[in-house]
This record gives structure tokens, C-alpha cells and sequence, in this order.
């Protein structure tokens, strides 16, 4: 029985790790994080901050705090998102940096290749 819940544990966790990585695949998504950094916003104030329709906003927003990455509260009328866990910002920085490397790669790789079409 042991070896059973080591596996269902180890499906959880991967199971998890999916929903929050779809959860950041979406650019709008990663946008309303950046925009969020800067603390808690009422959705009458990042509506404004983007060029999309209102119920695209919700739906994104809606995302994210069902997987976690924000919270929300309601006062009076207002609804407030903020991030609940700062810690998506270093896997966002962690991102940044892999694919930096890559963006290096490439730009070495085309060094070499136009140095060997001279």
C-alpha cells in the first residue's frame, strides 16, 4: 500500500505543476501577473490596463485564482485581486533565464554559421 500512495502523491504533483504551467502558458495571463505585481487592484483598474474585452479579463483572472497563482477578495462591490504567492514571480524569473540561454544559443549558432558562409 505504500508504494501505492507514493505513486497517487508523485500524480498530485505532477498533476499540479500541469495546472499552474497552463495556468502561466497564456501571454494575457502573464501580463495581469506583471500588472498585479505592484500589489492588490480592483478589476474597474485592470480592466482599463488592457485592451481586451471584459469577460476575457474575467475568464484569465478566473484562472488564476483557481489554480492558486491569485487571491481575491470582495469589498462591497468591488472585486481585488492580488498575487498569493510571490514565489511565481522567481519561477517567472527562472523562465526569463532559460530562455535568455536559448536566446544565446541562437545568437552564437549564427555567429558561426555566417562565419562559415564568408
Amino acid at each position: 500500500m505504500q508504494l501505492n500512495w507514493h505513486i497517487m502523491a508523485q500524480k498530485s504533483v505532477s498533476d499540479l505543476r500541469v495546472k499552474i504551467l497552463s495556468a502561466l502558458s497564456d501571454p494575457t495571463r502573464l501580463e495581469i501577473l506583471e500588472f498585479l505585481a505592484g500589489g492588490e487592484r480592483c478589476v474597474c483598474e485592470i480592466l482599463p490596463a488592457f485592451s481586451r474585452s471584459q469577460s476575457t479579463i474575467s475568464k484569465h483572472l478566473n484562472i488564476l485564482y483557481e489554480t492558486g497563482i491569485l487571491d481575491r477578495r470582495i469589498d462591497g462591490k468591488r472585486t481585488l485581486y492580488r498575487i498569493n504567492n510571490p514565489k511565481i514571480f522567481t519561477l517567472l524569473k527562472d523562465v526569463d533565464a532559460i530562455a535568455l540561454d536559448q536566446i544565446s544559443e541562437l545568437a552564437s549558432a549564427g555567429k558561426i554559421l555566417r562565419a562559415s558562409m564568408r
